[in-house]
C-alpha cells in the first residue's frame, strides 16, 4: 500500500496529521487531532474523550466509526506511533456524535480537502503552492522557503530509491537518515535537535541555508551512489548513506575552514528569521 508520509492539513490554524492512500485513493485523519479541535481539548484530554465516545459507539453497535484502521503517525516528538484514523465518510459519521459548534465548519474542511486532492493529483504544482503558503503563514522568509521546498523534493527522491531497494520499515528510514546526518554533520539527529533546542518538531524547519544545502548534498549524493551500486539489503544501503554523508562533510569543512566559523549551529527556526526580519526593518 502505497502512502504519502507526515502530511499535514491546517484547520483554523490547527494541524491534523493525514495520509493519502494511493491504492484506496482516500485521506486517513487522525483521530485524536480531529477530536482535539472539535471539543477544544488538549492532546491527552482528547485520547480520553475518543476512548470513552469509542466505548459508548461499540456498545450502540455503530461498527461504521468504531472499526477504524491504526497507522504509524508522526507525534510531536518526532517518533512514530500507532494512532487510529478514519476516512472521510467514518469521519462524517463520527462528527456528528460530538457536539461542537465548529462541526459544520470541519464538513465543509472535509470536503476543501478532498477537492484539493484532487486538484493537486491534475497539477503537482498545487502541493507546493500549498506548503509555501503554509511556510510564509509560519513567518519564513521566500528564500529559506525555496530551499526547504527543494529539501522536500530530494528527500522524496531518495526515498523513492529506498523503496526500489527493498527498505520499507519506517525504522530503517531513521536509521539510514540518522547515518546520513551523523557522517555530514557530526552530530545523530537527537543530539542535533537537542543543539538547537528542540523538543519537538522537524528538525529541517530549523537549519539555515548552508545547513539544509549540505544536508541536500548528502541525501541526493546518497540517492545518486545507490542507483549505480543497487545495494541488496540494508547493511550494504547503510554504507551507501554513510558515504553520502560522508561527501557533504567534505564541503562543509571546506565551507567552515573559508567562513572561519561552524555551519552547523545552534540557531534555531526563532531564532533565525527573527535575525532575518531585524534585517529587513534596518
Amino acid at each position: 500500500m502505497s502512502k504519502e508520509k507526515d502530511t499535514i492539513r491546517l484547520f483554523n490554524d490547527k494541524q491534523i496529521r493525514v495520509e493519502w492512500n494511493e491504492d484506496e485513493e482516500k485521506w486517513n485523519f487522525s483521530i485524536i487531532d480531529i477530536i482535539t479541535i472539535l471539543t477544544d481539548n488538549d492532546f491527552q484530554g482528547a485520547r480520553n474523550y475518543w476512548k470513552v465516545l469509542k466505548h459508548r459507539l461499540k456498545k450502540e453497535g455503530n461498527e461504521s466509526v468504531t472499526n477504524c484502521n491504526q497507522l504509524k503517525m508522526v507525534s510531536s516528538d518526532g517518533k512514530y506511533y500507532k494512532t487510529d484514523v478514519a476516512d472521510t465518510e467514518q469521519l462524517l459519521r463520527l462528527i456528528q456524535t460530538i457536539p461542537s459548534k465548529k462541526a459544520e465548519p470541519f464538513k465543509m474542511w472535509l470536503a476543501k480537502v478532498g477537492r484539493e486532492r484532487i486538484d493537486e493529483t491534475e497539477d503537482p504544482e498545487l502541493t507546493i503552492d500549498r506548503a509555501m503558503q503554509t511556510y510564509l503563514q509560519k513567518g519564513y522568509s521566500k528564500d529559506w522557503i525555496n530551499q526547504r521546498l527543494k529539501t522536500i523534493e530530494v528527500r522524496k527522491e531518495l526515498t523513492n530509491e529506498w523503496d526500489r531497494v527493498g527498505i520499507e520499515k519506517q525504522s530503517d528510514y531513521a536509521i539510514l537518515t540518522n547515518e546520513i546526518t551523523k557522517a555530514w554533520s557530526g552530530k545523530s539527529i537527537k543530539d542535533y535537535k537537542k543543539l538547537k533546542s528542540l523538543k519537538k518538531g522537524n528538525l529541517r524547519d530549523n537549519m539555515t541555508n548552508l545547513e539544509l544545502i549540505l544536508n541536500m548534498l548528502a541525501e541526493a549524493t546518497t540517492k545518486e551512489i545507490s542507483e549505480k551500486e543497487n545495494p541488496t539489503n540494508f547493511y550494504e544501503s547503510k554504507e551507501i548513506a554513510k558515504e553520502g554523508g560522508t561527501t557533504a562533510k567534505v564541503a562543509k569543512n571546506r565551507i567552515e575552514k573559508r567562513l572561519g566559523e561552524k555551519v552547523v549551529t545552534s540557531k534555531n527556526a526563532n531564532e533565525i528569521h527573527f535575525k532575518n526580519k531585524k534585517k529587513l526593518i534596518r
